[in-house]
């Protein structure tokens, strides 16, 4: 729980920066402003594109994770990956915009881009979607640091939850962006841009925290207490196995 509350508070404070990357983007939304039901369809659909990529890109670093953990590192991973968000706060984002983890990631960020561009210059319903999507792949240094917080979770489905989250918390700054434009100044943005590496700090904090194995519950749970919780889901999990079979056979 702890960890998804980590993913909303880098969305809310990360929002501002989505503001200044992804908001030209939201300003020219072919939006339909005269009917406003049609309008709020085409919003949210824009904004399930965009979760959607996001949920899809945390369910492949979760997969990563887990990979990991599996060696037996579950914790540690947690740890690492807690240092790494605190370095990167500390990183320009140009630099960390730099980073190519693919050998044809300049390819991949042109067919993004270029199909990006078709599907804003049309306006079926379906576009909104796809437009979202395709947004929400665009290179962006926060949502790698989102990234490395999804493979922290050890979990593909976690991943997935965990990044999904992160965008819900863009969405309110977005949304207000579709609707009212550059409503924030460049100066009042700047300003809060600035307090997102501490919010990316204390992020990290959290992750290293929970890898420290201090005992401390919902926090930094101990290798124990992970344990235990596992037993107790297999426990239930056997416990609903063995009613169900027993109604089964009841039936017959």
């Amino acid at each position: 729980m702890t960890i998804l509350i980590t993913a909303l508070i880098l969305g809310l404070m990360g929002s501002f920066h989505c503001l200044g990357m992804c908001g030209p983007i939201a300003f020219i939304l072919p939006i339909d402003r005269i009917n406003k039901t049609k309008m709020a369809t085409q919003t949210l659909l824009y904004h399930l594109g965009r979760m959607t990529a996001y949920g899809i890109i945390g369910l492949i670093f979760g997969y990563v994770g887990k990979g990991i953990s599996l060696v037996g590192i579950q914790q540690k991973i947690s740890l690492l990956m807690g240092i790494l968000m605190v370095v990167l706060a500390f990183v320009p984002a140009s630099k960390v915009l730099r980073l190519k983890p693919l050998s044809g990631w300049n390819k991949f960020v042109y067919f993004v881009k270029t199909s990006l561009g078709n599907y804003l210059k049309r306006r079926s319903t379906l576009g909104f979607y796809v437009i979202g999507f395709f947004n929400g792949l665009l290179p962006c240094g926060l949502v790698y640091i989102a990234l490395v917080g999804a493979m922290a979770t050890g979990e593909p489905l976690m991943g997935a939850f965990y990044m999904i989250i992160f965008g819900l918390g863009t969405a309110p700054m977005m949304t207000l962006a579709i609707y009212l434009g550059n409503f924030v100044s460049v100066k009042v943005r700047n300003k809060i841009n600035k307090m997102i590496p501490y919010a990316v700090v204390l992020v990290g904090i959290l992750f290293i925290l929970r890898g420290l194995n201090l005992g401390i519950m919902f926090v930094s749970p101990s290798d124990k207490m992970l344990d235990t919780k596992g037993k107790m889901i297999q426990m239930k999990y056997k416990q609903k196995t063995q009613k169900i079979e027993k109604i089964l056979k009841e039936k017959n």
